[in-house]
């Protein structure tokens, strides 16, 4: 992985050096708001061998009597799976043995009922994955996917198919775990949602979708070796000065792009890492993603001519391993024959190259982060490296990067329109 500033005029970046050195200090030495919940930091390095043996052998489990699983959370508990999930699968005729299905991370009963449908007909298994086991959308969920599979393969087929991913020692689905019997695994006390990915919350349905879970946590081993060295040239600890610099700039929106569909919820995942890390105290830069060259035909005019206040990173993929080679056509109706013998990824790499300098050229500075491939490694580099600079770049802000109070309020407001008693 590299990450190029070129597009972006760095001459304010110095005075940015030495704040940002001294949030990844405090980042690293764990001495800052939201201490307790930096487990990650060395989860690469500093993990339960025995669990994530456990998680290998229950997913090989998984993988010999059910089709699908269905994955159940919310926020963190949802958006690193499918992050990876996407970006390593095919598009349409998946080779994968066991199809990941997710629930609990909305509250559509439309949803629920066509899921539940279609679950008649595939053998499947249920994650839930919760620490307390009392989030309101998976816990719906899962009380209407627990009848089911249980009417469907009798009590005590249907334990041997839950998987609970939850708190080590209390909360109400670590009790009802317990007391049914379902073999569980666990949310760190260390880690927040948002970062748990590189836990059984996201290792277990990885694994049983076939994902190398051994390559990925890889990738984040590579990011903690390259990215908690206490350097100014440490890309993660640059990029979280760079971002800083462009907010005082009044560049308070960043845009996530990629020119690959694999990669929208590797940009759904960012977008809560980012948004619930800095999005408090009346501070933050706010996160939004495109999916081009689609999103050049809808945001592009947006970007490119609306309010100055905003920049992109991007991320390109280098090496596509899939491709096409456009052909002469007799007639040339289509006026493409000046693109005879350019492959589609060639073509793809010009649009993200023009679309680059247009934007430039239009006040949008541009940071580029480059992959190899999209590879379970290159994942976990890329997850490993965002939650640094997310870190380094929550402290600059003067912001706690580790909590989200703000989540609790609409949760409060909704308990009282639904009458929950205490509300």
């Amino acid at each position: 992985m590299n990450i190029d500033f070129t597009n972006v005029d760095l001459s304010g970046l110095k005075d940015y050096e030495a704040k940002a050195l001294e949030a990844f200090d405090t980042l690293i030495a764990k001495s800052g708001e939201g201490n307790d919940f930096l487990g990650w930091i060395e989860r690469p390095t500093d993990y339960d061998k025995e669990e994530f043996d456990r998680i290998k052998k229950a997913a090989e489990r998984i993988r010999t009597n059910s089709d699908v699983l269905v994955s159940i959370g919310i926020g963190g508990s949802y958006l690193g799976i499918k992050a990876v999930d996407v970006a390593l699968d095919k598009y349409f005729s998946s080779d994968r043995k066991v199809k990941l299905i997710y629930a609990g991370n909305q509250l559509s009963g439309e949803y629920l009922v066509e899921l539940l449908d279609y679950l008649k007909d595939v053998d499947y298994s249920l994650n839930v994955i919760s620490k307390s086991g009392t989030t309101t959308e998976p816990a719906i969920a899962f009380r209407f996917l627990k009848e089911a599979i249980e009417e469907k393969y009798g009590k005590e087929e249907a334990k041997a198919r839950i998987f609970a991913t939850t708190d080590s020692k209390k909360g109400a689905l670590k009790e009802l775990a317990d007391a049914e019997g379902y073999e569980t695994f666990v949310v760190p006390d260390d880690i927040g949602g948002r970062f748990s990915v590189i836990s059984a919350v996201g290792l277990l349905p990885l694994a049983a979708a076939g994902v190398d879970i051994d390559a990925f946590m890889k990738g984040f081993k590579k990011g903690q070796d390259l990215y908690t060295e206490k350097s100014f040239d440490n890309p993660a600890i640059k990029y979280a000065a760079v971002r800083n610099m462009l907010n005082n700039n009044g560049k308070d929106i960043e845009v996530l792009v990629n020119y690959e569909p694999k990669l929208q919820y590797v940009a759904e995942w960012w977008k809560q890492l980012y948004g619930e890390s800095e999005g408090k105290d009346g501070k933050g830069i706010f996160p939004v993603s495109v999916n081009n060259t689609t999103d050049l035909h809808s945001l592009g005019q947006m970007i490119q001519e609306g309010k100055r206040n905003l920049f992109e990173t991007v991320i390109e993929v280098k090496d596509n391993e899939i491709d096409l080679s456009i052909k002469a056509d007799a007639d040339n109706l289509d006026g493409l024959n000046y693109l005879e013998d350019k492959s589609l990824s060639f073509v793809n790499k010009q649009a993200m190259e023009g679309t680059t300098i247009a934007h430039v050229k239009g006040g949008v500075p541009n940071i580029r982060i480059e992959l190899d491939k999209i590879t379970a490694e290159s994942l976990g580099e890329i997850f490993y490296f965002f939650e640094i600079a997310v870190g380094v770049s929550g402290y600059m802000l003067g912001v706690n990067p580790f909590n989200q109070p703000g989540v609790e309020e609409y949760k409060k407001q909704m308990f009282k329109l639904l009458g929950k008693p205490g509300y």
